[in-house]
Order: C-alpha cells, then sequence, then structure tokens
C-alpha cells in the first residue's frame, strides 16, 4: 500500500492532492507555506487538511519502520516464515502488527516454556484438535520426567493451550472490540486517603462507574490523575461471561472431554493473559482520545489567546498590582522598551494613595503615555479603582490584562537576557505591558502550558501537546505576519522556514548591520539560504521599505507578475496598491504562469487592496460591574458583565473582575443541547452572566448564560 492510498482511507482527498501535498513536504516545505502559496499544486487545501495529511504520513512511515523491525527481530530468530510475511505485509494497522509479533516477542520465562521442555505440547495438540475421546489416557503418556502425574501434564497441556489462545489473532480482535464496546471504568476511593488534604477535590469519584466509550475526556483525567495521586483505585470492567464467550464460540467445537480441557484453558488465558493485556490496552486507548480531546481545546484557546485584539504601537503605562509589595510599575514606548520603572504604595497597609496617583499623573506625562494596562491578579479591582480617580490633563484608555504566564516569563532565561539589569517583578510587569500592545508577540515568550488556557495540560502526552502547540503558535505567527526589523528572536523562530538558529542570527545580523531594506537582504544572513528565504519571505514585513510589496503577504516569487499588473494598468506598482478600482478590472487568468497559479492570482489581487492588514481585531476597553470588589459582593440572581478567561470540555470560565473566575457548565451556555463549549463562547469574549450559586469557602462560583 503506498502512502497516497494509504492517506486516502483516512481523509477525503483525492489522489492528486496527496501527492501534490507529499511532493512538496518532502521537499521541506512548510505547512503555513503550503496552504498559503501553493494552493494550485494543492488544489485548494487548507491548514488543517494538509496537517492531517502530514500526520497521516507520519503515521504511514511509522507503520513502515515497526514492519522493517518486526520482520528483522524474526529473522534474527530464524523463525520467519513466507506465511508469516505475508501476513505482515499485508497488515497496516499497529495493533495487529503487535498481535501478529506476540509469539516472537517474549522477554521473559512463561509457564508454556516450562510445559514445552517437559514435552507437552504434543498432549497440547491432541486436546486442541478435539478429537481424542480419552484425555485422561493421552495424558498418562505424559508422565514422565518432571511431569508426576495425569493432573500436571493436563495442567501443562493447559498452559500452552492458554498462552495459544492469548495469541490467537481472531480472538484478541474480537475480544478488543467487545471491550471498546463494553467496558466500564470503575474507582473507589483508598479509605486510608480519603480524609487527606487534596483528597476531596476527586470526591465525586469515590464511588464512580461510567461506560468507558463514553466518558467525558476531562473525567476520565481526572480519575487518572485521582488514581496516580494515590486517593482512588481504577479498574477496568466488562460482564466475564460475555468475554469469555468470545474465545469459546471461536475455538471449542463439541462437547468431548477435550473441548472441556480447551475451556478451562480459555478460563486461565483470559484471567491470566488477556484480561490484563485488554484492559491496559483499552484504558491506554481512551487515555490516548482524551489526551486528544485536551489537546485539541488547549489549542484552540492558545489560538484565540495568540489572535486576541492588540493595542498596536502605543505608549503604556504597566501596573502589576499587589498590596503589601507595592504595584511595580513600568513606562514603556511604543517598541516596548522599557523607559521608567518603579514602586507604588497605594493600597493597605501603606495606604499612600496621594503620592501614588501624584508619581502616576508624572509618569503619564512625562513619557506620554496613551494607555494604562492592569494585571488581574491581586489587587486588580483595587488598582483599577485607584487609576480611575486619578485626574489625568489627558485621560489614557486603561485596560485590565490577563497576567497568566506573566510570573514565569519574568523568571526565565529570555526575560534575565532581555532585562539583565532588572528584577522578576519589574520584568513581569513589562509583560503586563507588551501583552496589551500585541499579546502574540509577548505570549510566544513563555511556555504554552504555563498559560493557563485548558484543562489537565500537565497530564497529557506531553511530546503530543508540544508538538500542538508549537504548530498553533505557528500557525498564529504566520497568519498575521511579523515586522522583520522589530521582532524577537522567539517570534522569528516561530516564522515558516526560520528555527531558533536562523531566528538568532536574523537578530545578530539586523544588531550588526541595521534594520532590514527589503526582503532579498535576508538573504545575507548567515546560514540562512534559498528554501529557507522561500518558506519565511512572505510572512515577514518590512515597512517603509524599498519595495512596497515588502510589507504585503505577495510573496516574491509573484513579483515580477504584480510588476505586469500594474505596468498593464497604466500605474506604477505602488500605485496599484490599494487601488481598488484598478485591481478589480484585473482579469486573473491574464496572469497565471507556470509560477503563478489561478488561486494565487486571487489571493494576490486580494492582497493588493488591503496589504498587509493584520486579521485581529484591535483591543477594547470592558467594564466590569463597579459594585462587585470581591467574592463576597455576589448574590444569587445577580446579572453581571464578564470576560471567558478559560475553556474546558465541561464549560466556560467567565473573568467577573475578581480574583475568583466563575464556571458557566456547558449546559448553561444555551438552551438546548450543546456538543461543544467553543460553539457557544470562545476566550476574551464578552458575556452576560447570572449568578447561580456562590461557595465563598471552596471560592467557587457557579454562573449561567441563560437569562
Amino acid at each position: 500500500m503506498t502512502p497516497t492510498v494509504s492517506i486516502q482511507r483516512d481523509l477525503a482527498v483525492n489522489d492528486n492532492q496527496i501527492s501534490a501535498t507529499l511532493k512538496l513536504l518532502s521537499e521541506e516545505c512548510t505547512v503555513p507555506f503550503i496552504a498559503r502559496y501553493r494552493k494550485d499544486a494543492t488544489g485548494g487545501l487548507d491548514e488543517v487538511q494538509i496537517e492531517q495529511i502530514f500526520k497521516l504520513k507520519k503515521h504511514y512511515e511509522e507503520i513502515i519502520k515497526r514492519k522493517e523491525s518486526i520482520l528483522k527481530s524474526v529473522a534474527d530468530q530464524k523463525l520467519l516464515t513466507d506465511e508469516f510475511k505475508q501476513k505482515l505485509e499485508k497488515s497496516f494497522d499497529l495493533k495487529e502488527l503487535e498481535d501478529l509479533y506476540l509469539p516472537f516477542r517474549k522477554s521473559r520465562r512463561t509457564r508454556a516454556d516450562t510445559a514445552k521442555e517437559n514435552g507437552l505440547e504434543p498432549l497440547a495438540k491432541i486436546i486442541m484438535s478435539q478429537n481424542s475421546g480419552d484425555i485422561a489416557s493421552s495424558a498418562r503418556k505424559y508422565n514422565k520426567g518432571m511431569v508426576s502425574d495425569e493432573a500436571e501434564a493436563l495442567q501443562g497441556a493447559r498452559d500452552i493451550i492458554a498462552e495459544w489462545i492469548s495469541e490467537n489473532l481472531q480472538v484478541r480482535q474480537k475480544l478488543r472490540n467487545f471491550y471498546k464496546r463494553n467496558a466500564v471504568i470503575t474507582a473507589k476511593v483508598i479509605k486510608a486517603k480519603k480524609e487527606e488534604e487534596g483528597a476531596q477535590k476527586y470526591s465525586q469519584y469515590f464511588d464512580w462507574q461510567e461506560s468507558l466509550n463514553r466518558i467525558a475526556s476531562h473525567r476520565l483525567l481526572a480519575i487518572l490523575r485521582a488514581e496516580s495521586e494515590g486517593f482512588v483505585k481504577a479498574n477496568i470492567i466488562v460482564d466475564k461471561e460475555e468475554a469469555l464467550s468470545i474465545p469459546a464460540k471461536i475455538l471449542i467445537k463439541n462437547n468431548t472431554a477435550a473441548a472441556e480441557q480447551v475451556r478451562l484453558a480459555i478460563d486461565e488465558a483470559y484471567r491470566r493473559l488477556l484480561e490484563p493485556a485488554i484492559s491496559k490496552e483499552v484504558l491506554r486507548d481512551a487515555k490516548q482520545y482524551a489526551d486528544q480531546q485536551a489537546i485539541a481545546i488547549f489549542s484552540d484557546n492558545l489560538q484565540q489567546l495568540l489572535l486576541a485584539p492588540p493595542l498596536g504601537e502605543k505608549r503604556i503605562l504597566a501596573i502589576d498590582p499587589g498590596f503589601r509589595s507595592g504595584c511595580k510599575v513600568v513606562c514603556l514606548d511604543e517598541k516596548g522598551d522599557l523607559l521608567h520603572n518603579e514602586t507604588i504604595y497605594p493600597h493597605a497597609p501603606q495606604n499612600e494613595a496621594a503620592t501614588a496617583m501624584k508619581k502616576i499623573r508624572s509618569m503619564v506625562n512625562a513619557y506620554h503615555i496613551d494607555a494604562i494596562s492592569i494585571g488581574n491578579g491581586t489587587a486588580s479591582r483595587e488598582t483599577e479603582f485607584f487609576i480611575k480617580k486619578i485626574a489625568f490633563d489627558k485621560p489614557p484608555q486603561v485596560f485590565v490584562v490577563s497576567e497568566a504566564g506573566a510570573s514565569v516569563y519574568s523568571a526565565s532565561k529570555v526575560a534575565r537576557e532581555e532585562f539583565p539589569g532588572y528584577d522578576v517583578t519589574v520584568r513581569g510587569a513589562v509583560s503586563i505591558g507588551r501583552r496589551l500592545a500585541d499579546p502574540l508577540a509577548e505570549l510566544v515568550k513563555i511556555d504554552a502550558k504555563s498559560i493557563g488556557v485548558g484543562q489537565y495540560q500537565h497530564d497529557v502526552d506531553q511530546t503530543e501537546l508540544r508538538t500542538e502547540l508549537d504548530n498553533t503558535v505557528m500557525k498564529c505567527v504566520n497568519m498575521v505576519g511579523i515586522n522583520l526589523n522589530t521582532a524577537s528572536k522567539e517570534v522569528l523562530s516561530y516564522v515558516s522556514g526560520i528555527g531558533e538558529k536562523l531566528a538568532e542570527n536574523i537578530v545578530l545580523y539586523r544588531a550588526e548591520n541595521g534594520l532590514f531594506q527589503d526582503r532579498k537582504e535576508l538573504k545575507k544572513v548567515p546560514r540562512l539560504g534559498e528554501k529557507a528565504f522561500q518558506q519565511a519571505a512572505a510572512f515577514i514585513r518590512i515597512s517603509n521599505g524599498k519595495n512596497p510589496l515588502d510589507n504585503s503577504a505577495v510573496h516574491p516569487e509573484a513579483y515580477p507578475t504584480v510588476g505586469k499588473m500594474a505596468a498593464d494598468s497604466g500605474l506604477k506598482t505602488k500605485e496599484l496598491i490599494g487601488h481598488g478600482e484598478e485591481i478589480d478590472k484585473i482579469k486573473p487568468q491574464n496572469y497565471v504562469s507556470d509560477m503563478v497559479g489561478l488561486l494565487a492570482i486571487k489571493d494576490i489581487l486580494q492582497e493588493l487592496k488591503k496589504p498587509g492588514v493584520d486579521p485581529r481585531k484591535k483591543a477594547k476597553i470592558f467594564e466590569f460591574d463597579a459594585s462587585v470588589k470581591s467574592i463576597r459582593d455576589l448574590e444569587t440572581g445577580k446579572v453581571l458583565p464578564g470576560i471567558v478567561n478559560n475553556i474546558t470540555a465541561f464549560g466556560c470560565f467567565v473573568d467577573l473582575g475578581i480574583k475568583e473566575s466563575g464556571l458557566v457548565h456547558i449546559s448553561q451556555l444555551k438552551e438546548g443541547f450543546v456538543a461543544e463549549v467553543n460553539e457557544v463562547v470562545k476566550l476574551h469574549q464578552q458575556v452576560r452572566v447570572k449568578v447561580l450559586e456562590v461557595d465563598e469557602a471552596r471560592k467557587r462560583i457557579q454562573l449561567t448564560m441563560i437569562l
């Protein structure tokens, strides 16, 4: 089976599109580049479809690699037969491959090995044929050597048969399917741990059972976490009699004494070999599926967070609020560079509000501040109220922003390199300011797991999580495009075709040679070759450069085409850009070439109308309810404005402007059934909610959007 045929089994895409995509991937083209600049080759496949092809290609290669490994192992054991080789070649299922390999992969001595050494394999074959009427007589013939009596002979034979049964492909597959349909996961509290600190958060799972194929991903991950922390014991159970009937139907031929021995061997095979292996396998599969769902939610949330509205290049005063330790204040210029920092103490216990007001007003005037960014942590609301009391000559806009991950950034190597002479509190405040100006540029510096926009991110497969989140960041960076002359090396490393080393080289080149004047200058960066230039060039922007197209998403390979369009319109390229009426007159089919296809031409024309437009919306000020300053101010039935600050499989959390976020359960998002939370709300969406319940002691708030 070819990679194309294999992929087409799982993806509704024609073989030409798959083949073209595989060819581009083999040429080291990135997913963003293929999706944006090779539409004519792929037939217009989008990023999601191309990513699926990429993953299915990796899965196909994994299967091929495993086949080769199994083939070599069996050949090295001098046990390879034509029959086994043919079965291996026909199979393209990893589980089936492992089933085929099972008889050859014994890593320890088994009871069946001992029985075979005692010469009992012929007896096992006689019993398995179920043709002999007098099994007792047959067994007595093997009472010799290490076998002392008839019962021991029969037990040894059953040990061999049990192993054969456990290695039977048909038995394993049917039993596996039975478990997938019928397995139930149970959780029971470990009594000695019930009263320990931390146990109560898992109290709903102290006596729990649920169908494994229906359990919500967050519940399965919660149960497994509770088990790993020692609070509960989880098990996979099925109806044993139904499970035993599966191999019995396949293997039992009659009602002879031999058949009864086979039945006993089936019981043993199931108890000792099949049940432990299949239970572990289906739980592993369920965990893998739960991981995929949790990672998908995290990835979706991260994308929404990275694409949050930026304020843009403004002068920002940022505040990391606090009580006893004061509020750390920094002033940033339009590029996010630190101009000034100090600490004010407007709150208890110091209560130096008057002095703090004078300092803030002075900084706003001295540094021509356009906006104030306040972190949403401890003392956030109090600081916001304090700022709004100040009589500014020219009032700046005031925003409350998420400070999730700011502390992680402030202690990171990246922050130390950016601000070697400042402590973590200053770096944290800078991050709070910068994420108002451009969330994407700032958040890429922080390990995505630390941003806190998902569920159970520390429990899922960490390699899969890292890969998916890196892909999400790359997708967002390339969707927006980056300013080559201001982008940090962290942002540059996510640009198509660049990576960490080339990003460092670009920053060093920029420091030594000054600002880039055009995209072609990228080729002068050490080790940045033609392939990297091809992949990266259209995703970087140069404003006020030599070529106006360098500040657009038009790829350099299409510059001659745009030049011809302009000439045919009687204009210079600079004059054609943004000239909607003239662009609408252009007939795309007239400019198709071997280099630039029809779909690419249409994209170019759209880009020329609004070159380099940031797809993100602009930041807007949001007002929380001024009467709510803490959880104590909440009352059942009160309707409040809020902002969605996290999305999980079971609902969304809403920032009400206080320390604790409220939960809107999936059943409370709207009237009727909701399959996925993201169908109704998005991260940072402004919503109105009603308070259903307040548990002040446990710091829990239940909300509804059904008003």
